[in-house]
Parts: structure tokens; sequence; C-alpha cells
């Protein structure tokens, strides 16, 4: 009986967080090739550690829900900054690290946990109602962890190959910002404001459908862009040899 609930926690952790590796990713993205993977594995431990915490205080923190307004409100200023520096630059794809991360291999460590305590509150109501079962809960939690971590460094290096995927990266990761900043103005609603009719109720199905649609239309668009530019740099070496 316990593993097909194991198993579908690990599913639902690899479907809730899949807005998670892509926020790890151009986080990291900024630091030097050879301290990604290092950061990415603390990144790794601080979510594992905030989530097991977080289902363990579930009570008490799904009525924090001004830390996921926060979180989500820093997730679109994220890609706000982005854009912005790409309009600055002439609108060209960016091909140096986001200027809106923060410089440092701890700083960024310290900010991919920051978000992780925000993704780690939008997931406990959704990995609770499956289970009470500690030891199931952090076994599935640290599985689904794991999967994030290879998920973001497969697409670190998908965007260093297709820097147009930047661009897509930003808005998948205001997208989650958005939904993390809808989901805590429903803590409000219901919490403090006692107005449940305020409430919005983004629904898991529709957020991932969209994650999903702009992912694939935005992976189409960078990958023709980048054998294009590639072809093009081949054309000019054809026409002038060194």
């Amino acid at each position: 009986m316990a593993i097909p609930i194991l198993l579908t926690i690990v599913a639902l952790e690899a479907l809730l967080s899949a807005d998670n590796a892509m926020v790890l990713a151009v986080i990291v993205r900024p630091l030097p090739l050879r301290q990604r993977p290092r950061a990415m594995f603390w990144g790794l431990i601080g979510a594992f550690f905030l989530r097991a915490v977080a289902i363990a205080l579930a009570v008490y923190l799904i009525r924090l829900w001004w830390v996921e307004v926060l979180g989500g409100v820093y997730l679109m200023y994220l890609t706000l900054s982005h854009f912005i520096r790409l309009r600055q630059a002439g609108g060209g794809d960016a091909g140096s690290p986001p200027t809106s991360a923060v410089a440092g291999f701890w700083p960024v460590v310290l900010q991919l946990n920051l978000v992780n305590l925000a993704f780690s509150i939008d997931s406990i109501l959704v990995v609770v109602a499956v289970t009470k079962e500690y030891l199931l809960v952090v076994g599935g939690a640290f599985i689904g962890m794991a999967l994030i971590w290879l998920a973001a460094s497969w697409l670190v290096r998908l965007l260093d190959r297709y820097p147009a995927m930047e661009s897509v990266a930003f808005l998948l990761v205001g997208w989650a910002g958005l939904k993390l900043a809808l989901e805590g103005w429903d803590g409000f609603a219901e919490q403090i404001a006692h107005h449940g009719e305020w409430t919005v109720h983004l629904s898991q199905a529709f957020f991932l459908g969209v994650t999903g649609l702009l992912f694939l239309l935005g992976s189409f668009y960078a990958i023709g862009k980048g054998h294009l530019a590639e072809a093009r740099s081949e054309s000019n070496r054809e026409r002038h040899p060194k």
C-alpha cells in the first residue's frame, strides 16, 4: 500500500515543481560553469529541508499567505527586469547572465532557498492530502527534489545552447510568480479578510496546461532561431575563411 502512495507523491512533486526547476535554472545561470552543479546541490538540499519542514508544520505554514505573495512578486520582478534589460540592449537575445540575479556563489544559493520556501508552501496542501505518513511524504519529497535537480541541470544546458530560450524561461518564471502571488492572495482573502468570494483559485490543470504550451511553443521558436544563427555563422565562415 505504501508504494502506490509513494509513487503518487513523487508524481505530484514532479508536476508541482516543474516551475521550480525552471526558476532554479534561471537563478544559477549567472554563475561560472564549474560552480553551477555545486549551487544546484545546495539548492537541492535546501529545497528538501524546506519541503520537509513545511510538511511537518503544514497547519501553521499554510497561514503564511504573505510568503507566497512576496515570492510571486519577486519572480515577476525577475521577469520584468529581464525584458527591460533586453529592451535597453536593443531587443537582442540575452547572451550574458541576467543582471537581476544576485552575484556570488552563496548569495545565489540563498536566493535559491528563499524561492524554495515559497514553492514549499505552494505544495503543502496537495501532498498532505495524499497521506499523513511523514516518512512517505519525506521520501517522496526527496525523490521529487532529485528529479527537479536533474531537470534544472538540463534546463541550464539548454539555456546555454539556445540563448533565445532565456526569454522563454523568464516568461515561465513570471507565470509561476503570478500563480504564487494569486495563491497568496487567496490565503489573504480567506484567512484575513474572510471573503471567500474574493479568491481566484487558479486550477493546477490550467496552470500546467499554460506552462506546457509556453514551453513547447517557446522551445520551437528558440531552437529554430538557434539553428538559423548556426547556419548563418557557418555560411559566414565559408564566405570569409581565415
